[in-house]
């Protein structure tokens, strides 16, 4: 039987690495369309495409009169990125799956337990709106012209390469590490005591494979997480742990991290501050083998161990942590 060829537009991120090597262990006859920026991160036997996707007209004289079996973007965030995928991937592929975000579910909460049915509605994120009006316009196209789509929706999805915390800065999350190595408090949402769900990427990967080729996974929305829950102060206890150093936690409101820093209202306010637990039925019932396996604790120790091996990925931010002085009142 001929393997199943996959278009991957991206495949180097945190999400689609993870997605990009179990796919070409699982057989897929896989190419990545991306800028080649990272070709360390390419498994052997992928082939890579360059090009720069939001260059249609050459993108378009890239793939030539090649077909897939299925089309993956994983850098589509608004409307018009997708408008453009349809017009390159009509007729060229059997299923063209989309990366929506679970943010884009009804903010504020309705009912603590997340399904595929729940709202999308988000008034604090245009980020999520975006991905919103995609989802739209995807199921108008499936609706209309029977393009294939499926959508899928993640949550807080990490990897060795990223750490997963509330709120960071321009230079992403080492700052906070430093911040707990260094003993000095780290700013926490709220009280501390909301409920999150992180799902480790390699978990998420095994989902998100599963659906590849799936023709009941044809026209359909699905979010894929872990099922295990538990508090933001859980969380940064398990970072700490695996710091070896416990955190001194500080615990400041939502809305007044948004006061000082307004750019904060689409993470918190349009994600973070609510507690939400995903049910996972209809990943499972598509994909039956699925099941994350990585608890938070075990997960973020590989992340920061690999922290610990590359100096290079501990990055300093400085304004982050003058921010986090002033705001806690240090």
């Amino acid at each position: 039987m001929a393997a199943l060829k996959a278009l991957f537009i991206g495949g180097t991120g945190t999400i689609s690495s993870a997605c990009t090597v179990l796919a070409a262990q699982e057989g897929f006859d896989l190419t990545l369309l991306n800028r080649g920026t990272r070709p360390a991160a390419v498994p052997e036997g992928v082939t890579v495409l360059k090009g720069d996707i939001a260059d249609e007209a050459a993108i378009t004289d890239l793939l030539g009169d090649r077909h897939f079996d299925v089309v993956v973007d994983f850098i589509a965030y608004r409307p018009e990125q997708v408008a453009r995928d349809i017009r390159l991937f009509r007729g060229k592929t059997n299923q063209y799956i989309f990366i929506s975000s679970a943010s884009a579910y009804q903010k504020p909460v309705t009912d603590y337990l997340i399904t595929e049915s729940t709202p999308l509605a988000n008034p604090h994120w245009q980020y999520s709106r975006d991905k919103i009006a995609c989802e739209d316009l995807l199921m108008e196209a499936y609706r209309d012209t029977g393009f294939p789509i499926t959508i899928v929706r993640p949550s807080h999805t990490y990897g060795e390469r990223a750490i997963p915390v509330a709120i960071h800065g321009a230079k992403g999350s080492w700052q906070t590490m430093q911040r707990i190595l260094d003993g000095k408090p780290v700013v926490v949402h709220g009280d501390g005591l909301s409920w999150w769900t992180f799902t480790y990427n390699t978990d998420f990967a095994v989902g998100f494979v599963g659906l590849m080729g799936n023709s009941h996974a044809i026209g359909q929305a699905v979010h894929i997480t872990s099922d295990e829950k538990i508090t933001w102060d859980a969380a940064y206890a398990c970072i700490g742990r695996a710091l070896g150093r416990a955190p001194v936690l500080a615990h400041i409101s939502s809305d007044t991290l948004i006061k000082y820093n307004p750019d904060f209202e689409g993470p918190l306010l349009g994600d973070k501050s609510h507690s939400v637990i995903f049910d996972n039925s209809k990943i499972k019932r598509l994909v039956p083998h699925f099941c994350a396996s990585i608890r938070f604790d075990q997960g973020i120790r590989r992340t920061i161990d690999f922290f610990m091996a590359h100096e290079e990925y501990r990055i300093p931010d400085p304004d982050f942590d003058a921010f986090c002085d002033k705001i806690i009142g240090v």
